[in-house]
């Protein structure tokens, strides 16, 4: 039987310390989220609340300028969802065919594009920019999912050619026996048996799509089609900044990636511990 040690009771006490670190943030946020202005600026942030009261939310959902929030929180969801789709549909048939074509011209492609991952996406930015403009891409919703994804298909690609190599190739010889196509066999057999890779990459595209600040700045700049955190941006004033609002509406915000990662949490976290064992 395991005994209560010392090292026990100072490893407990260690794990308690770094929660309350790690969550220290989200109670500052939810903390001054649920107090007045007065009481916002007059307390501390990390001062409990007073009297909490759902008023700021009430406000920002309901004020003269909520029109706009609803329609951050559209664009965000549509650029996710175009974004999150592509890279599933375009990335794992990508990776399938790079990682089950054993020459070398697939080898030194596969490398090559998962290279991408570490150049930093604002040395493209000017001639990304270029060609958006002339593909009619700048100020659309839709637009913008679709430079997301060839910016994030690196990540892709690498994620899901990570998990085919795990996959047997007994699954694909089976379907071939039975007469099904490169096509049918990638459909039917392969693409259901991704799904943990389909989790990871939906889960973490969404969030960086999602929380992108600068990209839609300056793709969307101008337009009638903010983002969510342009539009959060939107509420810090130069002379009066209402922390309270604020951060109510990055509560308001965080609420759809939050139920998303919550859905495909376990896809996720099998996705990076490994591919299915034969």
């Amino acid at each position: 039987m395991h005994r209560y040690s010392k090292f026990t009771l100072l490893r407990e006490i260690l794990v308690w310390i770094i929660a309350i670190i790690v969550l220290s943030p989200f109670y500052f946020l939810v903390n001054i989220a649920l107090k007045s202005r007065k009481e916002s600026v007059d307390t501390l942030a990390y001062v409990p609340v007073a009297n909490p009261s759902l008023d700021n939310f009430i406000h920002v959902l309901t004020s003269e300028t909520a029109g706009t929030l609803y329609l951050g929180l559209f664009n965000s969801l549509l650029i996710a969802a175009v974004a999150v789709c592509g890279l599933v549909i375009f990335g794992s048939a990508t990776a399938y065919v790079l990682s089950r074509r054993f020459s070398r011209l697939s080898k030194t492609a596969y490398y090559m594009v998962a290279a991408g991952i570490i150049v930093p996406a604002q040395l493209g930015l000017v001639p990304l920019y270029v060609g958006a403009e002339a593909l009619g891409l700048l100020g659309s919703a839709v637009g913008l999912g679709i430079i997301y994804i060839a910016a994030l298909m690196p990540l892709s690609v690498f994620l899901y050619g990570g998990f085919v190599r795990s996959l047997p190739l007994e699954y694909e010889e089976a379907a071939n026996i039975d007469g099904a196509s490169r096509f049918r066999t990638y459909v039917q057999v392969v693409f259901p048996l991704l799904a943990p890779a389909t989790g990871t990459v939906a889960t973490m595209a969404g969030i960086i799509v999602w929380n992108d600040f600068f990209t839609p700045l300056i793709f969307l700049g101008g337009s009638e089609n903010p983002t969510l955190p342009v539009v959060i941006y939107s509420y810090v004033g130069e002379f009066n900044i209402e922390w309270n609002n604020i951060f109510a509406v990055l509560i308001i915000g965080m609420i759809p990636i939050t139920i998303i990662y919550l859905i495909f949490q376990k896809k996720f976290i099998q996705g990076f511990s490994g591919g299915i064992k034969s």
